[in-house]
């Protein structure tokens, strides 16, 4: 009967191994399928982000563009009317402030000069 209750215990042993191993093969399966959950998601939140920083990227460049393009306008347009005051102050600027009136004048009209 020994035999027979070794056999039997060995047996057992054997089926409560493998039991026990493919429990730890479902273990080990459910853990790496949900770690690559997390690196699915992990990686889809990579790429939207990306795509935010690209497109908020983008409207900063343009409004930069627009900026830069409306202080060159601006200071092209600074430099000639400084360049038309300083002219006006210089030495005779009054006569030909006067000669860049003309166009204002009208050919019929008698222009009067007080001095």
């Amino acid at each position: 009967m020994t035999n027979h209750s070794n056999k039997s215990s060995t047996a057992d042993r054997k089926s409560l191994a493998s039991a026990l191993q493919s429990k730890y093969k479902e273990q080990e399966d459910f853990v790496s399928s949900v770690f690559l959950g997390l690196k699915v998601c992990f990686f889809l939140l990579s790429i939207v982000s990306l795509i935010k920083i690209g497109y908020s990227s983008k409207v900063r460049l343009s409004r930069l563009r627009e900026i830069k393009d409306s202080y060159l306008f601006e200071k092209s347009r600074f430099e000639g009317l400084s360049s038309r005051f300083d002219d006006l102050i210089s030495f005779e600027g009054q006569q030909r402030f006067m000669k860049d009136q003309d166009q204002m004048i009208f050919k019929d009209i008698i222009r009067v000069i007080w001095r």
